[in-house]
């Protein structure tokens, strides 16, 4: 184990050996020349997962790179490489006036993580903009492109049929020329929808994401730390009868999403510190690692929270996070 795996919760967790590539054809021969006697893994920043324990293999670090903006009279089409920074390209096309991602705006991670993880923020998840995902399958050394994601919350088919033996190295959008901003979240609803400017919800969007949530080359974390959980509607209304100012997000079939943030913060849990794993101050749905903390502390933190947040409100929380093992994906659910 000599080699450090990045990752955003500055953790110090090795790997047998960590490649880094920057082409399709050298993803494809550093996978022929370790698939065979170790386990394999590819992350891009590293920034949504947690190693619990050292990687017993090689780790690839995409950085397969790209961006080509093509346009039809109704909508531009990006193609674009699975290594960029997510944020990049968000500011990327701000910057040539292309809009439609500015609500995603500074979310961690590469581009290659938004359909696996289906991202999303202020009232927008990734599968709005997507057009297709191009995979190179390990088995045959070819691209396919598959158009339907089978979105989910936090969910795609990426995690399920595609989540061994394939790759994501390119990732196809298309936002249309006809804008319409979404301002359904949070401080974005105070914009007047006659006159915001796709610049000026990236601007309050990275405003609000700075104020809350820690920079993870200060302060080791991966970002939203749990999903949101999402309840029937008659369950809801009981915990609003107790919790008056509880806030809520209407789903389809009578379905409530809850803030996975607020109930957390209820338990009186932000700066609760477990080892050098702490539940960050100003944004409860954080885990930081403040004081050199080990993967341990961060478990036993998340596993304090989700128990907290159950014994008070009855509510199960799951990690949006996802775990890593010595040879590969634990399942979080049956791991804490």
């Amino acid at each position: 184990m000599n080699q450090k795996i990045p990752n955003t919760f500055a953790l110090d967790v090795y790997a047998n050996q960590v490649e880094t590539v920057e082409t399709v054809e050298q993803l494809m021969q550093v996978w022929k020349t370790n698939t065979d006697s170790q386990p394999i893994m590819i992350i891009g920043q590293g920034s949504n997962t947690l190693f619990t324990e050292n990687f017993a293999g090689t780790i690839i670090v995409n950085r397969i790179k790209g961006l080509t903006i093509t346009e039809t009279p109704t909508h531009w089409h990006l193609k674009v490489g699975a290594g960029e920074y997510w944020h990049d390209l968000v500011a990327n096309t701000i910057n040539q006036n292309i809009p439609g991602l500015e609500n995603l705006a500074l979310i961690p991670g590469c581009v290659g993580s938004a359909p696996i993880q289906n991202i999303g923020a202020y009232g927008i998840e990734f599968q709005k903009v997507a057009d297709y995902v191009e995979l190179l399958e390990f088995a045959t050394g070819k691209i396919i492109r598959v158009t339907d994601g089978q979105y989910g919350y936090r969910e795609s088919i990426f995690k399920q049929k595609y989540a061994n033996g394939y790759a994501v190295v390119y990732v196809g959008i298309t936002l249309p020329k006809q804008w319409s901003p979404v301002l359904t979240y949070g401080e974005l609803r105070n914009f007047d929808p006659e006159s915001v400017t796709p610049k000026m919800i990236f601007d309050k969007v990275c405003e609000i994401r700075c104020s809350k949530l820690p920079d993870p080359n200060v302060l080791g974390n991966g970002g939203s730390f749990f999903k949101n959980p999402v309840v029937d509607k008659k369950f809801a209304d009981k915990l609003l009868e107790k919790y008056p100012t509880m806030p809520i997000y209407p789903q389809t079939n009578d379905q409530i999403k809850l803030a996975a943030g607020w109930l957390i913060d209820q338990c009186g849990l932000k700066g609760y510190q477990i080892g050098g794993a702490a539940v960050h101050q100003q944004q409860a749905l954080v885990l930081v690692n403040k004081d050199n903390a080990t993967a341990q502390d961060v478990v036993a933190l998340a596993r304090y929270i989700i128990n907290a947040v159950l014994q008070k409100f009855s509510v199960h929380l799951s990690p949006e996070i996802r775990f890593m093992g010595a040879t590969g994906e634990i399942d979080v659910d049956k791991f804490l």
